[in-house]
């Protein structure tokens, strides 16, 4: 028969375990690194609030946000395996395929490119197809070679004698009023309307036909292959980060932003998050029912298809290599919209 313990023994064995407790290490969290393509911003919100309120935390991982800038080389480093993760998009990723780099979207946070075309409001510019009519757009060589030539393609009036290089300031354009340039639907209105005193008008390539996913979240096959579990947990989380910057409390997330980046204002991100909600850059589409970050393969391959008849990419590529859609449009963290 077994003896009874005595009070002393008791509270030995009692002590024994509390000291067997703390001495065990808690479960460690898996490490993760997210390169974003720019400099700390609203538009990486949902990324920031998940570090910031414990998303990432109660999914099991220990997320590095490495931000972008014009001397950074993250969609490099996760090429080399240096990051987790990578904010990409699908140019990116099907150029990757035909390279035979196998980089993979699988998340797709911004349903909607926010490329944008910025004219002054008084030149007789009330549509998109009326840029047309203008004598100057300021574009950078990737947009000269992109989405201009998808807009000659499928509008009469652009000409190759419109382009002039754009060199990421507003001056020339504010002293051309028969001009346009581009521009993010986030930042560089808010920029021109402080320092002009106007408001300009603003024409989303997306709302008339051109068709990228942007705000990807992209990785490697060898990541998928690997982690998958890690994959899913990043995505997810990730998703729920965004639900809660855009409906939640997003205060420790704009400190944390403001930290990685101190030029960017209070206002700059406010106008930055109305206007994702505004014009549907996060929420439209497919995620409206299927939840943020959802990718199809229709979507997909309009852009391809876009791309291709402009020959940026080949028609035998197989643009389904880029990406895939067994992580997202599952629903998740839907319920967190109030």
């Amino acid at each position: 028969m077994l003896k009874a313990l005595t009070k002393t023994q008791f509270l030995s064995c009692l002590g024994l375990a509390a000291m067997l407790a703390a001495a065990s290490p808690a479960l460690a969290l898996d490490k993760v690194s997210y390169g974003t393509n720019w400099l700390a911003q609203a538009e990486h919100g949902g990324f920031y609030q998940a570090v910031a309120d414990g998303t990432y935390a109660k999914y099991g991982l220990d997320v590095t946000i490495v931000q972008g800038g014009p001397n950074a080389a993250n969609s490099a480093l996760l090429i080399s395996g240096k990051l987790d993760f990578y904010m990409g998009g699908p140019q990116g990723e099907i150029s990757a395929v035909e390279q035979g780099i196998p980089l993979v979207d699988v998340a797709a946070i911004f349903q909607k490119d926010p490329q944008v075309l910025i004219a002054h409001p008084d030149n007789g510019v009330d549509k998109f197809e009326d840029l047309a009519k203008l004598k100057t757009l300021y574009l950078s060589k990737d947009g000269y070679l992109t989405y201009f030539e998808w807009m000659k393609a499928n509008f009469k009036g652009f000409k190759d004698e419109q382009y002039k290089p754009y060199n990421f300031s507003p001056a020339p354009f504010l002293a051309d009023k028969d001009s346009a340039q581009q521009g993010y639907l986030t930042s560089e209105p808010y920029e021109i309307q402080k320092q002009a005193g106007f408001e300009p008008k603003v024409f989303l390539l997306a709302d008339n036909g051109y068709s990228p996913y942007s705000t990807m979240i992209t990785t490697t096959q060898a990541m998928i292959d690997g982690k998958p579990d890690v994959v899913q947990r990043f995505v997810d989380a990730s998703i729920e980060g965004w639900y809660n910057y855009l409906y939640g409390d997003n205060t420790k997330a704009n400190e944390l932003i403001k930290k990685d980046n101190p030029e960017i204002t209070d206002g700059q991100i406010a106008y930055s998050i109305a206007k994702m909600k505004e014009y549907g850059i996060i929420e439209s589409g497919d995620s409206l029912d299927k939840g943020i970050g959802c990718i199809t393969d229709a979507h997909y391959k309009k852009f391809f298809d876009e791309m291709t008849a402009i020959k940026v990419f080949k028609t035998d590529t197989d643009y389904t290599k880029a990406f895939t859609t067994k992580f997202v449009c599952k629903g998740t963290g839907m319920a967190l919209k109030k």
